[in-house]
């Protein structure tokens, strides 16, 4: 039997750090009322990271990949899969994988983006999974990367407080071990609830980009909506994999609001402390958000060898998904 572990992970932020003392003095001029304190109890942001012009989804997907690889002590040229999570690419086509595959000269990798919104890490990792379990690769480089300061309305405060950019990558190798494999996965989709949280833009029939090209979002019924699928992927992944909820070791959520983490975490009676959070300081970023979680209690020890995490992304679409891992 083929089993995929995690060999190795990486992330990558941009450089500059905007607090949210420095967002309000910004938005004020504007004529845009808010405050740190409005923002922190909301959100529990309190910066986020925002790239550069230089600093392009494929530019950060490429720096988070190399240190992945790096971490796994794997070459590039034994990469066989390259999969890309963004809402965000540099362009229509080619994939932003594509980019990376040129950039790290992964001269073996097939490559392809997909796009489920924030929960397109968790259903990147899905695919990955399938890939190696089916024995069609060995190593996988798992991404996800996003500037969502890009298609942000700087002017409407619903949604400019709550994105930041960044990206994480994890690289999945083929194992004979189950016990240190990703376990289960459990994705899902409903489209009649696409308007709640979207990108209205497109390009017409004469070829001109039109509508909404900022984010959109109904905060509340996203609240709603996000709490009860993600409660019942949890519960539903702990009864395909036979593993209860209390035996897992950490849970890493979507970050995109700590009112719907720590609602989660009451519905599932999941302690406070196996909580992995990081929307404090990285702000949503999209499917970038579980990688750089994970990335980052992996390094700084929280995240031990034979732990037991679970990863849940929500998101536009609408989409959701758990995937159960040990470690």
């Amino acid at each position: 039997m083929r089993y995929a572990r995690i060999a190795g992970s990486g992330s990558f932020l941009p450089k500059k750090i905007v607090s949210n003392e420095e967002l309000v003095s910004t938005l004020l001029l504007r004529g845009i009322e808010t405050s740190d304190e409005w923002i922190v109890q909301r959100t529990g942001i309190r910066q986020r990271h925002l790239a550069n012009s230089e600093e392009s989804t494929s530019y950060m997907a490429t720096e988070a990949a190399k240190l992945a690889l790096l971490d796994a002590k794997i070459k590039s040229s034994n990469i066989d899969l390259i999969i890309v999570a963004t809402s965000t690419s540099d362009k229509i086509f080619p994939s932003v994988a594509c980019l990376v595959q040129s950039n790290i000269m992964a001269t073996s990798a097939a490559a392809f983006d997909i796009q489920a919104a924030c929960s397109g890490f968790v259903y990147a990792l899905t695919i990955a999974n399938n890939f190696i379990r089916s024995g069609s690769a060995r190593n996988v480089l798992v991404i996800g990367s996003e500037v969502f300061s890009r298609i942000v309305d700087w002017n409407d405060r619903k949604t400019c407080v709550l994105f930041g950019d960044g990206a994480g990558a994890i690289v999945l190798s083929e194992s004979k071990e189950s016990d240190r494999s990703i376990i289960a996965s459990d994705i899902h989709s409903d489209g009649t609830c696409s308007e709640i949280l979207q990108v209205n833009s497109y390009v017409d029939k004469k070829g001109i980009i039109t509508g909404d090209h900022f984010v959109s979002m109904d905060g509340q019924s996203v609240f709603k909506k996000a709490v009860n699928v993600l409660e019942k992927s949890a519960i539903e992944i702990c009864n395909k994999s036979g593993i209860a909820l209390s035996n897992i070791d950490w849970f890493i959520p979507h970050q995109a609001n700590i009112r719907i983490i720590n609602m989660l975490g009451r519905k599932l009676n999941i302690p406070s402390n196996k909580l992995i959070v990081t929307v404090d300081n990285h702000a949503n970023t999209s499917a970038a958000s579980i990688p750089l979680a994970f990335d980052k209690a992996r390094k700084d020890g929280r995240i031990r060898m034979n732990n037991l995490v679970l990863m849940q992304g929500v998101g536009g679409g609408f989409t959701w998904g758990s995937i159960l891992i040990s470690i």
